[in-house]
């Protein structure tokens, strides 16, 4: 009796077992079902997606570079890390570039990782990101491209160094990185002549570098401007007083107050401009420092008269 009683007991449990397995196994499928359904039902990623993994690079560049229209969207984001990883540099610059543009800091680290790319144009690209997401980190890639050094023992290698100083890829990428630098609008095509005729030593590149340069608070940084705004080429003085007037630091007046005689008339005012800032930044400092700081009340009665009306 009492072992009929337990079988039957026995039985139960594992019949309610086996329909709560049942259960739960159809509401995974239904839930396999309405995701895949939801993702067929969504023409627009299924675009995008079906264009990232198309054989053309130009095609696979073209969907990148759309996703940089897609801000404050994981999905744009994990799309975007895995084109970082692309075998075509075009494509991986476009990832890095759509990142920055998305403000993505869930990728700091594979932007990161990207600064060690053999193609200088996807480090320049994952640099520019990691600027947008106002990481230090670019600081250091573009002083090391610039000056074909690095700030201090950490970071890069010496293969990477040799990666990025590399002045055949200075040169391929000088154009597209400087052609928007122009000093001023009424003189656009003689800067653009400048840097076509020096194009062979990257002056493109090199004038893009030192306007990014304007904002990296290392001294050492200040220093290498104020040796640019003595360069021979004067797109570079140009861009290094910019750079300088940016920076906003009265201790490199001293340094460029030697291009208000410049032979060109765009660096005569563009010291002019870069002075009158400096001069301005540093009565603001010296303001600053006077300005006399309120009393705190010491003593009880001091701070019971001082709080009453």
């Amino acid at each position: 009796m009492i072992r009929r009683f337990l079988k039957k007991k026995l039985n139960r449990r594992a019949l309610r077992r086996s329909t709560l397995i049942i259960v739960i196994k159809l509401l995974i499928n239904t839930f396999t079902v309405q995701a895949c359904a939801q993702t067929a039902a969504d023409p627009a990623w299924s675009l995008l997606e079906a264009g990232l993994t198309q054989k053309s690079s130009a095609r696979r560049l073209t969907a990148v570079q759309n996703l940089s229209r897609i801000p404050n969207n994981d999905h744009a984001i994990e799309l975007a890390e895995k084109a970082l990883k692309d075998k075509n540099s075009g494509v991986r610059a476009a990832a890095a570039t759509a990142l920055g543009l998305m403000h993505a800091s869930a990728a700091d680290a594979e932007l990161k990782q990207a600064l060690k790319d053999k193609n200088l144009a996807v480090v320049m690209a994952a640099a520019h990101a990691l600027s947008l997401l106002n990481d230090p980190a670019c600081y250091d890639v573009y002083y090391a491209i610039f000056t074909g050094a690095r700030k201090n023992d950490e970071g890069m290698i010496a293969q990477e160094m040799k990666i990025l100083h590399d002045p055949k890829q200075l040169v391929e990428m000088g154009v597209d990185e400087g052609i928007g630098f122009v000093p001023f609008a009424g003189d656009g095509w003689e800067a653009y002549q400048t840097i076509m005729k020096d194009k062979k030593d990257g002056a493109a590149a090199k004038a893009a570098l030192v306007a990014a340069l304007a904002k990296d608070p290392d001294p050492r940084t200040g220093k290498l401007l104020l040796i640019v705004n003595q360069n021979h080429n004067w797109v570079l003085r140009v861009a290094a007083l910019q750079a300088i007037a940016k920076r906003g630091d009265p201790v490199l007046l001293p340094g460029i107050e030697l291009r208000l005689s410049d032979s060109k008339r765009e660096v005569r005012y563009a010291a002019a401009a870069t002075i009158i800032r400096l001069e301005d930044a540093a009565k603001e400092k010296t303001a600053g420092a006077k300005m006399p700081t309120a009393e705190v009340p010491t003593r009880a009665s001091d701070r019971q008269s001082t709080s009453t009306p």
